[in-house]
């Protein structure tokens, strides 16, 4: 084939009903559309009107605008179980800082353990590694043996009883006989083994909620030709679950009223009744999910054709083709697809890498930021209350911009990619760093105690206040982390789908979780420094350290933003994207073939 042969012409036979999504045309688009033209190369203009609810031209592609479309119900209900069980989570977590720091009788204000500000960050911080350590048990449960609907089932019951443990023990009779530590050290075992299970299966179980692979015309009541955009419609699903999870997490609103007004049982009581709540919902509505079925064996033939990638020193080598081509002795009971699919999810791989240091950032608005508000004059706020400030700017934020913000790039065909969206969040996370480091100079500076807070000199009725300075400055803070986890946390959830193959979306989703454990792991290791006055140049690192991710990771992975539509053709296209792709190889380089049987070892 000559080398010059342009693309569009490559005669690749691929379904005409078929198509991939993302809102630009793809290669293997041009390759269908000239099939149509009899090899002829794409026109500018073709003239082609196509009728509602079918696929659209490339042309169309190109000219119409791309909408997403709304929620089917099944969405809607699984993102009610997700929003009650963030509810919980974070109903439970942001009373933990006080629960664990203050000593139960009361001289630092409400509290229980009396760990300090070290012991407490520390233990805070291993139950979020424990959070994100446990999604990988999960998946490994959901895509191998039960899928993904029975496994959350099992993994609520799970919850359940760990936050019953934590209730239980802390009862004002639990802690005066002694049982709150070693019942707080259960509970979080127990409840991280439970959140684990469900978290890495509910966020794929909503995407799959929506069935449309095909882009499709529509015509609006304005005499508007629309086109129903797959990809953009997993984009605002995941931005609506990203919204139903914040929401659930004002139950840090009430919950430190409750623990400063009646106690801490009292806050981990409301957050088993609404949890219970959720676990109703989920069995309701079981007969409107849809569910894929389980692949058998999946995950051991993932690790399987990874082995022989490394054995071989060859992607390509656990193909099913590429072994009838140069021969092996070893079992390959999958297809070329899997291995396709498989080296796009080991891609998504490779740009989660640089997530653990945002999950370092991200990690100190329900720790240190809470500290920090501890030590500044609270005028009656509760100083665990500031951190829902974090989920607020992202109830604001997103709205705004999946109505507004990004419709308008769309219809100005600008792209805003994943990795530009995952690059700008660990820019804004800096931001987050830089005021907290700023904030901190403040209160040192402030009396009575200076770099020293809740020195002697600030105590009152026998009760230690903050620096003079007011509580509501530190709001900006996690405004900045709030804004941060719409594009880089969100991106991720959705980056981790749509490069998963289609029966392993559990385990890809528990990888990325995994890098939020990796990150709690950097913050446990950060935890000695977290104390007066050294936590000041731990943020100022850390705003370093996030700005320098951000510009590198952008530096590495921009290119796939190019690649974007290539790798997420192989769900829709199948074995015709690894033609395609394999076509394209041998057109742009005729020698390849010749150098990859050279490199081939003899068999």
């Amino acid at each position: 084939m000559d080398r010059e042969t342009p693309l569009a012409t490559l005669p690749v036979d691929l379904p005409s009903n078929r198509h991939i999504t993302g809102g630009e045309v793809t290669d293997i688009e041009k390759v269908k559309y000239s099939q149509d033209l009899s090899h002829e190369e794409v026109p500018a203009h073709t003239g082609i009107t196509t009728a509602d609810d079918n696929e659209p031209s490339v042309e169309e592609k190109l000219t119409l605008r791309h909408v997403p479309e709304n929620l089917p119900l099944s969405a809607w209900l699984v993102a009610a179980v997700e929003l009650c069980e963030r509810f919980t989570f974070y109903g439970i977590s942001a009373v933990f800082q006080n629960y664990l720091q203050r000593p139960l009788d009361g001289s630092e204000g409400r509290g229980a353990l009396g760990l300090g500000h070290v012991g407490a960050t520390g233990l805070s911080t291993f139950f979020q590694f424990w959070c994100y350590v446990t999604p990988l048990i999960g998946a490994i449960v959901a895509d191998q043996y039960l899928g993904k609907y029975k496994t959350i089932v099992i993994f609520c019951a799970v919850y359940v009883v760990g936050i019953l443990i934590l209730f239980l023990t802390s009862l004002p009779v639990a802690l005066a006989h002694g049982s709150g530590l070693g019942g707080y050290i259960a509970a979080i075992l127990v409840i991280g083994l439970g959140t684990g299970g469900i978290k890495c299966n509910v966020s794929p179980l909503i995407a799959e909620q929506y069935q449309r692979k095909v882009m499709a015309v529509k015509t609006l009541p304005t005499g508007e030709r629309i086109i129903l955009d797959p990809a953009l419609t997993i984009q605002r699903i995941y931005m609506v679950f990203y919204l139903c999870i914040n929401i659930g997490s004002l139950a840090g609103i009430p919950t430190p009223y409750m623990e400063l007004d009646v106690g801490f049982w009292s806050a981990y009581l409301m957050c088993l009744c609404v949890f219970c709540l959720g676990f109703v919902v989920l069995i309701v509505g079981k007969n409107n999910y849809i569910m894929r079925p389980v692949r058998s064996s999946v995950i051991t033939h993932a690790f399987k054709a990874i082995w022989i990638m490394i054995k071989k020193r060859n992607t390509n080598a656990p193909k099913p083709s590429y072994k009838a081509e140069y021969g092996g002795n070893y079992a390959t009971p999958w297809d070329d697809v899997f291995v396709e699919e498989l080296k796009r999810a080991l891609v998504g791989c490779k740009v989660f890498v640089a997530y653990p240091i945002f999950w370092v950032v991200y990690g100190q608005f329900s720790g240190n930021f809470v500290s920090q508000a501890g030590q500044m004059a609270g005028h009656g706020i509760p100083n665990d209350l500031m951190q829902n400030f974090d989920p607020i700017s992202i109830i604001v934020f997103i709205p705004i911009l999946d109505r507004l913000v990004y419709p308008l790039l769309n219809k100005l065909h600008i792209p805003f990619r994943p990795i530009t969206r995952i690059s700008l969040g660990f820019c804004i996370a800096s931001c987050s760093m830089i005021y907290a480091a700023i904030l901190q100079h403040y209160i040192y500076k402030a009396g009575p105690c200076f770099d020293a807070p809740l020195c002697d000199a600030s105590i009152v009725d026998g009760v230690a206040y903050g620096n003079n300075i007011h509580i509501a400055i530190q709001t900006p803070a996690y405004m900045f982390i709030g804004v941060s986890e719409i594009f880089t946390s969100v991106s991720g959830l959705e980056y981790a789908y749509l490069k998963a193959p289609p029966s392993m979306k559990s385990f890809v989703q528990a990888l990325y979780l995994l890098t939020n454990a990796f990150g709690s792991a950097i913050g446990e290791a950060l935890s000695p420094v977290a104390a007066d006055p050294s936590v000041l140049w731990m943020y100022t690192g850390l705003a370093v350290a996030s700005f320098a991710t951000g510009i590198i990771f952008w530096i590495i992975f921009h290119h796939l933003n190019e690649r974007e539509d290539e790798m997420n053709a192989l769900e829709q296209y199948g074995d015709e994207a690894v033609k395609l792709r394999d076509a394209q190889k041998m057109t742009h380089d005729p020698m390849e073939k010749q150098h990859q049987v050279e490199r081939e070892p003899s068999v």
